[in-house]
């Protein structure tokens, strides 16, 4: 008789500079839209993890911030997202695309020292020539000698799921570190925020979403409805203003988007009511940052 099929478990961390497809792939990965998305750089602001789980294995996937020279105290705070999940990680997923030049020093540092295996995934082959694409693949050899380079596309869904393939062969065995119905580590109310987060940044141009952060004040569960009371904290009053737009405009047309998603995402219809505040300090205010759960105390 052959032995039992060992069980295996691990974190992945997903690491890379922003706006290279982390969040596209975790989504991918997992198979539900945890992290937002957009074509904006820096959408992503916590570590985010989504949990993967079957009769053979567990794997708690974290999707991180992109890698950036901080600016801010909410830059630090975002960067120490993405130590820990380096410091946690059974295998780091290392997400480059096609064009980047990856000119961050010390965060290469930190993945040459490491002794967690590397894999390392060049997205957005679906953009670049086939020659581009082996030039990249001899580059990041090179660079991080990793256990496996993957060239894929995460917006299509190529080669995406070859990806779970090389993560198993490389986790350790262990029993699961979360129940095996657990979808995420955070709360519901987490989730509504980026919700609204994600529409700020698909409705508004240039700085103003980088200035917005959401809190949701109070969430009730009733029988038929879940009903939302929700702050939108910017930075200036002419901010608030942009958000608001003229007679109130833009706020609803945000209300609107982020309700249909919302409903989807809860299963059930939602009251939505969403206002705006200015703290112009949150981004550098440890209080601040505490309250929006970028620090702990």
């Amino acid at each position: 008789m052959s032995e039992a099929k060992k069980h295996k478990a691990g974190f992945v961390s997903i690491v890379g500079k922003p706006n290279v497809g982390k969040s596209t792939l975790m989504n991918e990965l997992v198979g539900e839209r945890l992290s937002i998305i957009t074509s904006k750089a820096q959408t992503t602001r916590h570590r985010i993890m989504g949990i993967m789980s079957t009769e053979d294995y567990q794997i708690v996937y974290s999707d991180t911030p992109g890698i950036i020279n901080p600016k801010y105290e909410l830059h630090e705070s975002m960067m120490n997202f993405v130590d820990n999940s380096l410091q946690d990680a059974d295998v780091i997923l290392f997400v480059t695309d096609i064009f980047e030049q990856f000119k961050e020093k010390d965060a290469l540092i930190k993945l040459e020292k490491t002794n967690v295996p590397i894999i390392v995934i060049i997205n957005k082959i679906d953009l670049a020539k086939q020659d581009d694409v082996l030039t990249k693949v001899n580059y990041w050899q090179e660079k991080l000698n990793p256990k496996v380079i993957m060239p894929v596309s995460a917006l299509h869904g190529f080669n995406v799921p070859v990806i779970l393939d090389e993560i198993l062969n490389l986790l350790p065995e262990h029993e699961a570190f979360y129940d095996k119905e657990e979808l995420t580590d955070k709360p519901m109310r987490f989730f509504i925020s980026e919700i609204i987060r994600e529409k700020i940044f698909l409705h508004y141009k240039e700085e103003v979403p980088y200035s917005c952060e959401v809190i949701v004040e109070s969430y009730k569960n009733e029988k038929d409805i879940v009903k939302i009371r929700a702050v939108i904290m910017v930075e200036r009053e002419s901010q608030k203003g942009i958000i608001i737009g003229k007679g109130g405009s833009k706020l609803k047309h945000v209300g609107a988007d982020s309700r249909k998603d919302m409903e989807k995402f809860l299963q059930k219809k939602v009251f939505l009511e969403t206002f705006v505040k200015v703290d112009s300090d949150w981004r550098k205010n440890d209080k601040s940052l505490k309250m929006f759960g970028y620090k702990q105390d």
